[in-house]
C-alpha cells in the first residue's frame, strides 16, 4: 500500500529530492497572530491505535526501514526506486528536522510498528501549512506488502488524521495515481473525496471544508 510519498517528499524539497530546501521568507498566521519566516510548529509525538505504535521517525529508524522499502512493488505507482541505506539515512535526516528552513511548512513522519511483534511494516506522513484560513495536511502513507490487506494503513492514517485534528489541522489532501484501488480506498477511510485536479499524473482527493 502507497501512494504518492515520493512527490510528496519532493514537494517538500521544493523540487527533486536532491535540490537544497529553498530559502524564502513567508508571513504566515496562525490562531489569529502573525509569524514571521518562521512558525513555531508543535513536537511529533508517539501515537497508539489499536494495534499499532506510530513513533516519531529518526535516523535510526533506516536500517529497520530498508526492508520495509525493499519491494520492487511499492513503486509501481509513485515512481522511485529502493534506497539504499545511505540515501535512506539522508532522507530521514532531513524529514526529521520537522520543518522547513523557513518554517512555513511542518514535516511529520512516523514509523507504523505492529506493536505484537514490534516490527515496522511501513510509515505515514504529513505536510502541513496555513493557507491563510486554516491549517491543510498533504497525508500519505506506506505499507510493506508483507503486511497489506490487514487495514494497516487505514488504521495508521485515522490514527494520524486524529493527532493532526487535535493540533488545529481541518482539512487534508492527498495524492493517489489513478488506478491505485488501494491506496484510495484509505483515502475514502479518512472521509477523502476524489477531486478533479490532477498533478503529476496524480488525483488530489481533499476533505470537506471544515
Amino acid at each position: 500500500m502507497i501512494n504518492s510519498f515520493n512527490n510528496c517528499y519532493k514537494r517538500r524539497r521544493g523540487g527533486s529530492a536532491d535540490d537544497p530546501v529553498p530559502d524564502r521568507v513567508r508571513l504566515k498566521k496562525i490562531s489569529g497572530l502573525c509569524h514571521c519566516q518562521r512558525m513555531d510548529w508543535p513536537t511529533t509525538e508517539p501515537i497508539i491505535s489499536l494495534r499499532l505504535l506510530l513513533e516519531p521517525l529518526s535516523v535510526e529508524h533506516a536500517a529497520a526501514m530498508i526492508e520495509v522499502l525493499a519491494d520492487p512493488s511499492l513503486y509501481d505507482y509513485t515512481g522511485g526506486e529502493i534506497p539504499s541505506l545511505t540515501v535512506l539515512e539522508k532522507r530521514y535526516a532531513t524529514q526529521a528536522v520537522g520543518h522547513s528552513d523557513d518554517g512555513s511548512q511542518w514535516w511529520l513522519n512516523w514509523v507504523v510498528t505492529k506493536r505484537d511483534v514490534g516490527t515496522p511494516v511501513g510509515f505515514v506522513q504529513a505536510t502541513v501549512e496555513d493557507d491563510g484560513v486554516s491549517l491543510v495536511a498533504d497525508i500519505a502513507w506506506v505499507i510493506s506488502p508483507n503486511w497489506q490487506g490487514q487495514g494497516i494503513a487505514s488504521e495508521a492514517a485515522q490514527a494520524m488524521v486524529a493527532w493532526l485534528r487535535s493540533h488545529g489541522v481541518h482539512r487534508l489532501t492527498a495524492h493517489i495515481h489513478p488506478d491505485h484501488q488501494a491506496s484510495m480506498k484509505v483515502a475514502q477511510n479518512q472521509a477523502l473525496h476524489a477531486t478533479s485536479s490532477k498533478k503529476d499524473g496524480e488525483t488530489r482527493w481533499e476533505s470537506q471544508q471544515p
